[in-house]
């Protein structure tokens, strides 16, 4: 074998999600995290949601995949690969940061700050995973929102809801 052929050969390089067909999704996982997350009453997960142009998919996953597996922000994460079945706009993938428990709002808060801190500036929506689960989305499912480059959380009132 030649020299380039060990020096590049032998190298194993993460999937990348802008190339990847052959699962809907790649994860990455805290240290010590049981992931994915086991949703039960006393714990109801959240997710901070990035979306990404197809082109900045791949630099963006490895940011936050490394800053989760250095355990600089939720427990775990995800990313929408080509292969999945993503039904919003075909030019973007969504890149999930879960915490684990969407009443806790310090965490969440200081979760969405570690984002802003790694340079994640557009503007972020954050989503319970009850809504998930319900079938929600689009415009009007997120409990949070915080805008562009900002660490302000934005309440707002998920159109799932029940009435009070």
């Amino acid at each position: 074998m030649s020299r380039r052929a060990t020096r590049t050969g032998h190298r194993n390089h993460p999937p990348a999600p802008s190339t990847t067909t052959s699962a809907p999704w790649l994860w990455a996982a805290a240290p010590h995290a049981v992931f994915p997350l086991q949703e039960t009453p006393a714990t109801p997960h959240g997710k901070w949601l990035w979306f990404l142009p197809i082109r900045a998919l791949d630099a963006g996953w490895r940011l936050v995949k490394q800053a989760v597996e250095d355990g600089k922000l939720g427990p775990g994460a995800k990313v929408a690969t080509l292969g999945s079945s993503f039904e919003g706009d075909p030019t973007r993938r969504p890149v999930i940061v879960y915490t684990a428990d969407s009443t806790d709002e310090a965490d969440v808060h200081r979760v969405l700050v570690a984002l802003r801190t790694l340079g994640v500036n557009d503007a972020l929506a954050y989503k319970t995973d009850e809504a998930t689960e319900l079938g929600e989305y689009g415009d009007r499912t997120s409990l949070y929102t915080s805008p562009v480059s900002s660490t302000k959380v934005v309440h707002r009132t998920p159109r799932y809801a029940a009435p009070t």
